[in-house]
C-alpha cells in the first residue's frame, strides 16, 4: 500500500549518513538544510516501521489463533492499530508547505469603523500576543501607528519559534490560517445607545523570509526618509528617522518609524519588504501552477470575513471551514489552538480527498 515510502526510508538512512560526517557541518547552511529534511522524514519512517511491525504481528497472531481461539481477540487488538497507523502514515504522506517552519510577520490593519475597528485590531494584537506566550513563540513588534482612544491603525508584528519544532507545529504552519478580513459585532465603549456595531480589522500574515530566500537588487531600492509622526518621545518628530523603502520593479513598499535610529528602522523595512516579496513569489507560482495542490490550499483560504467574533453571544465562527464555540472570551486571551486546529484538519482533509 505505502511502497513509494520504502525510497522515503532510504533517503532517511542516508541524511543520517550524511548527518554523521563532521565536514558536512562545516557547510552551516548545507547541514541545516539537510537536518530540516532528516526530522521532516523522522515521523514518517517511525509509523512507517510500526506499520509494518504490526501487519506482521497480526499475521503471527492469526497463525496462533487457528490453534487457540483465545489469540482472536489480539488479532482485533493490532488490526484496529493497524488502521490508526494507515490513517496517521496517510496524514503524514499529505505534501508539505514549504514554508511550514519558517517564522513569520503578522500585519493587522484597522478596516472600516473608525475608532472601533483601531480598537479591534489592539484586541487582535493581544490575542495573538498572548497565543504566541502560551506556545512558547517570541514576538516583537516592529512598527505600529497608534489610534486616538488607544487602539492601533497599523501593526506589525515578527512571530519566532524558540528553536527545533515538531513537523507542523511551526509559526507559519498555524498562523497562515489567519490571513483575512476578522469581523467584530460588539457595542462599542463611545455607543450612548447600546446598539451593536459591526467593524472589521484585517490580518495579514506572511512567512519571514532570510536573505537566502529573496534575493533584492540594491539598485532596485528607492529609500525615501522622513520625520517620524507619533506620541512624542525622543527623537520622534525631531530628526529624519522613519524610512520607507519602494522596490521599484513591483512597486511593494515597506517602512518603519518606531526605531530612534534611521538604520535601525533602515533594517526593520528591508525585513518587511523582504517578507512581501517572498509572498508575493510564492502566490506567484501557486497561481502558474495548473497541479492538486493549488485546489487544495483554496480549502482555507484568505477570503474576506474568515471570521467573526462576536461579543453579545461570546461567540466566534470561522466561516471558511463552520467552526463555532461560544468560548470568545478565552479565544482573544490567546486560547486560539481549537479555531486553528479547525482549519489545519480542514485543509488537509480536502488534500487527502485529492489524493
Amino acid at each position: 500500500m505505502f511502497e513509494a515510502v520504502e525510497e522515503l526510508v532510504a533517503e532517511h538512512a542516508d541524511l543520517e549518513k550524511k548527518l554523521a560526517d563532521p565536514s558536512v557541518h562545516a557547510d552551516q547552511a548545507n547541514a541545516r538544510k539537510l537536518n530540516k529534511r532528516y526530522a521532516e522524514l523522522t515521523p514518517i519512517v517511525a509509523t512507517f516501521r510500526s506499520w509494518k511491525q504490526t501487519g506482521d504481528d497480526i499475521e503471527t497472531a492469526r497463525e496462533f489463533a487457528a490453534d487457540d481461539p483465545d489469540f482472536a481477540a489480539e488479532v482485533k487488538v493490532l488490526e484496529k492499530q493497524r488502521e490508526e497507523l494507515t490513517e496517521k502514515l496517510r496524514l503524514l504522506l499529505i505534501p508539505r508547505d514549504p514554508s511550514d517552519d519558517k517564522d513569520v510577520i503578522l500585519e493587522i490593519k484597522a478596516g472600516a469603523g473608525g475608532d472601533e475597528s483601531a480598537l479591534f485590531a489592539g484586541d487582535l494584537l493581544r490575542m495573538y500576543l498572548r497565543y504566541a506566550e502560551r506556545v512558547g513563540w517570541k514576538t516583537e513588534i516592529i512598527d505600529a501607528t497608534e489610534s486616538e482612544l488607544g487602539g492601533y491603525k497599523d501593526v506589525q508584528v515578527a512571530v519566532k519559534t524558540r528553536g527545533q519544532t515538531e513537523p507542523g507545529q511551526g509559526v507559519w504552519a498555524r498562523l497562515k490560517y489567519e490571513g483575512g478580513v476578522h469581523r467584530v459585532q460588539r457595542v462599542p465603549a463611545t455607543e450612548s445607545q447600546g446598539r451593536i456595531h459591526t467593524s472589521a480589522a484585517g490580518v495579514l500574515v506572511t512567512p519571514e523570509a532570510e536573505e537566502v530566500d529573496v534575493e533584492i537588487n540594491p539598485n532596485d531600492l528607492r529609500i525615501d526618509v522622513y520625520r517620524s509622526s507619533g506620541p512624542g518621545g525622543q527623537s520622534v518628530n525631531t530628526t529624519d528617522s522613519a524610512v520607507r523603502i519602494t522596490h521599484i520593479p513591483t512597486g511593494v513598499v515597506a517602512s518603519c518609524q518606531n526605531e530612534k535610529s534611521q538604520l535601525q528602522n533602515k533594517e526593520q523595512a528591508l525585513r518587511i519588504l523582504r517578507s512581501r516579496l517572498l509572498a508575493m513569489a510564492q502566490e506567484e507560482a501557486e497561481r502558474e501552477a495548473a497541479d492538486a495542490r493549488r485546489s487544495q490550499v483554496r480549502t482555507v483560504d484568505r477570503s474576506e470575513k474568515i471570521r467573526t467574533y462576536n461579543f453579545p453571544e461570546n461567540r466566534i465562527s470561522d466561516h471558511r471551514v463552520g467552526f463555532k464555540a461560544y468560548n470568545l472570551d478565552q479565544v482573544l486571551d490567546g486560547d486560539l489552538d481549537a479555531v486553528i486546529q479547525a482549519c489545519v484538519d480542514a485543509d488537509s482533509a480536502a488534500k487527502l480527498a485529492a489524493a
